[in-house]
C-alpha cells in the first residue's frame, strides 16, 4: 500500500538547475509521513551523461546523506565498475531516485518511495539534465516508470530486452542483498550481461551515445 499522499504544491517553476536544487533539498512536502522526517537524497549535474533512477534511501542513507553508502551501493557500483570518484562526480553521474527521502519499513522491507516527488521534483530535475546518454533503472519502481511498457512482465525478461544496443534506458535488479536469491537463480545476469551495461556505460561517459 502506498500510504496517503500529501497535496502537491504546483510545479516547480523554471529555475536553472543550480537555483532548483536548494529548494529540493530543502522539501518538506511529505513529513507527517516519514518516520525519521525528511532529508532529501540524490546528485544532479547539468552535464551528467548518466542517470541512475533508483528506488529511495534506506535507514544508512538517510544517516549518512550520500546516495547508496551501503551494501548496495557497493554492489552497484561493482556491476558498473564505477570508481567512487566516478559514481559520485555530480558531473558526469546523476542519482535521482523515484523517491528522495527514507519512507520507512513494512512486514516485508522497505516502504515503496513516496509518490509525491515524481510529480513535484523528479521530473524538473531530469528536465534540466540534457546530456543524459543512458539510464540506469535499478529495481522495479524506477523500470516501471522508465520503461512503462515492463510493467507486469518478469524482471529477467525485462533485463534482458533492455541490454539491446538501441535502448536508452538499462534495468537491473535491485541490488540489495534482499535479491541474492534472484541473483543466484539468474547466473547470466553476473557472466554474460553485465559486461555488456559496462560497455554501454563507459561509452556513455566517454561521450558516446
Amino acid at each position: 500500500m502506498m500510504g496517503p499522499m500529501a497535496t502537491l504544491p504546483p510545479a516547480a517553476p523554471a529555475l536553472p538547475l543550480d537555483e532548483l536544487l536548494p529548494r529540493v533539498r530543502a522539501c518538506t512536502l511529505c513529513a507527517p509521513f516519514l518516520p525519521l522526517g525528511p532529508r532529501p537524497v540524490f546528485q544532479a549535474g547539468a552535464g551528467a551523461r548518466i542517470l541512475i533512477a533508483s528506488q529511495a534511501p534506506g535507514r544508512k542513507v538517510h544517516a549518512s546523506g550520500v546516495p547508496f553508502d551501503d551494501a548496495s551501493g557497493e554492489r552497484l557500483r561493482d556491476w558498473l565498475q564505477l570508481p567512487s570518484e566516478v559514481f559520485y562526480d555530480a558531473r558526469r553521474v546523476a542519482i535521482v531516485p523515484m523517491g528522495f527521502c527514507y519512507p520507512g519499513k513494512t512486514a516485508s522491507g522497505d516502504a515503496p518511495p513516496r509518490p509525491e516527488c515524481a510529480p513535484t521534483w523528479r521530473a524538473p530535475l531530469l528536465a534540466r539534465m540534457p546530456d543524459i546518454a543512458l539510464t540506469v533503472a535499478v529495481g522495479q519502481y524506477a523500470i516501471g516508470w522508465h520503461l512503462p511498457g515492463s510493467r507486469g512482465r518478469p524482471l529477467a525478461e525485462t533485463v534482458r530486452t533492455s541490454a539491446a544496443a538501441d535502448r536508452r534506458v538499462i534495468a537491473l535488479p535491485h541490488p540489495s542483498p534482499r535479491n541474492n536469491g534472484w541473483l543466484k537463480h539468474n547466473p547470466w545476469f553476473e557472466a554474460e550481461w553485465l559486461p555488456t551495461v559496462r560497455e554501454r556505460v563507459a561509452r556513455a561517459l566517454a561521450g558516446g551515445g
